[in-house]
């Protein structure tokens, strides 16, 4: 299924409809919408609970929450533990119609490092750019007001906070923060796939006017696509690893008399085992 928009679409009124026809199309009864928040608006996380659709989105943390200055008051001081998980129900307004949402809070260690570096960085820049030093550039640390330059220290600490911090909510009914995050980390396959259909398999640019040409376009690198996916899961191999490989190899017939005899040159063994797999597995199906 290949659904095409125009560009100046706005993903308010594709998403859904898209959605209800990859339900029929599959007969399925239900799905869970999983993306990150740059791909679900607020107007789009409120149109999937009115269509009663489950979802697994991960958001940005505008504001310390409560969760958040709970643990830090009862552990003051204290550095959490790679991985710690807080959580906090969020039930409905009274004249909303939605089911119940769950928030789940994790800490990352790795995560808190990099950010923490990157606001060192940040604010390195806004001393200098306040003292004078470099001119005033585009730093999210940097106050104006009138003339006057200061460093936003309330603004730095808020981000220190949250560093490492990452939050995860979902409407899914007697969730575990173990499956709710599990599903989120699973994007990367989805990003994967996007990657390799601009760029191995050239999805775009597309020089086709009429939908028809467009889609069969789109119906083409798609089925590309699973193929490619599918000869990855069997043999290990990126699809670029494995097109430049087996293009190298050719099998030359050369016709002496009434005899025709094969010209190949014998291929290595990674490759040959990478064959065998494909071979194995279209044989079991």
């Amino acid at each position: 299924m290949v659904n095409a928009f125009e560009g100046n679409a706005a993903e308010t009124t594709t998403m859904i409809p898209t959605i209800k026809a990859f339900l029929t199309a599959h007969q399925l009864d239900e799905v869970v919408v999983v993306a990150d928040a740059g791909m679900v608006s607020e107007t789009n996380k409120k149109a999937i609970e009115a269509e009663g659709l489950r979802f697994i989105i991960g958001e940005k943390i505008p504001h310390v929450p409560y969760q958040l200055q709970k643990w830090q008051r009862e552990h003051p001081g204290q550095e959490p533990d790679d991985g710690l998980v807080l959580t906090q129900p969020w039930p409905p307004g009274p004249n909303e119609q939605q089911r119940i949402q769950v928030r789940y809070y994790q800490y990352r260690a790795d995560r808190a490092r990099r950010t923490l570096r990157g606001i060192d960085a940040q604010v390195a820049k806004a001393e200098r750019a306040v003292a004078g030093k470099v001119p005033v550039k585009r730093n999210k640390y940097v106050a104006l007001a009138g003339a006057r330059r200061s460093v936003n220290r309330d603004l730095e600490a808020k981000h220190r906070t949250l560093a490492g911090w990452k939050a995860y909510v979902t409407n899914i009914n007697n969730p575990t923060p173990q499956m709710v995050i599990g599903a989120y980390h699973q994007l990367w396959h989805i990003e994967k796939s996007f990657r390799m259909s601009k760029s191995d398999l050239a999805a775009r640019p597309i020089y086709a006017r009429t939908r028809d040409s467009i889609e069969a376009h789109l119906t083409i690198v798609f089925a590309a696509l699973a193929v490619s996916r599918w000869i990855e899961t069997t043999t290990g191999w990126s699809i670029k690893k494995f097109v430049t490989t087996t293009r190298c190899y050719r099998t030359t017939y050369i016709k002496v008399g009434n005899q025709t005899l094969p010209a190949e040159e014998p291929l290595p063994d990674d490759l040959t085992t990478a064959l065998d797999k494909i071979r194995a597995r279209s044989t079991a199906h």
